[in-house]
């Protein structure tokens, strides 16, 4: 009998948080958007849509990294704020390398650390139950 590997990752677009559900209390691991701010963006000669672009590759990139770090796990919690979750669950989606891990989405609010934590935690906990 193998253990289930279980991650929950909170999420929005700039930055993630990868908490591994049997580290739970231990380390966690953050993965940073490269998704500049619009401001800082606009150069003079800049196009809408050259700054569309780069935005998109950016978050591909990020999206990306997200996967990398899931494809090691059975079981994965998506939260956060903001539609960042479904974006990277619908990216997963298309990828035949996520077909046997279940993925699941949940809304949230913003949260601290200790709630990110304990949202994980009884997460999976109560799934563990049923």
């Amino acid at each position: 009998m193998t253990t289930e590997k279980k991650l929950g990752i909170w999420m929005d677009h700039s930055n993630a948080r990868l908490m591994e559900f049997t580290t739970i209390d231990g380390q966690e691991k953050v993965v940073d958007s490269e998704l500049t701010s619009p401001g800082k963006e606009h150069s003079v000669g800049s196009s809408e849509n050259v700054i569309h672009n780069k935005e998109h590759h950016q978050q591909s990139e990020y999206y990306k990294k997200l996967g990398e770090a899931i494809k090691n796990f059975d079981d994965v919690i998506l939260f956060g704020p903001t539609n960042a979750k479904a974006e990277l669950f619908n990216v997963l989606r298309t990828d035949h390398r996520f077909e046997k891990i279940k993925i699941e989405v949940h809304q949230s609010d913003k949260m601290t650390d200790n709630q990110q934590h304990a949202f994980v935690k009884e997460y999976f906990s109560v799934k563990s139950n049923n």
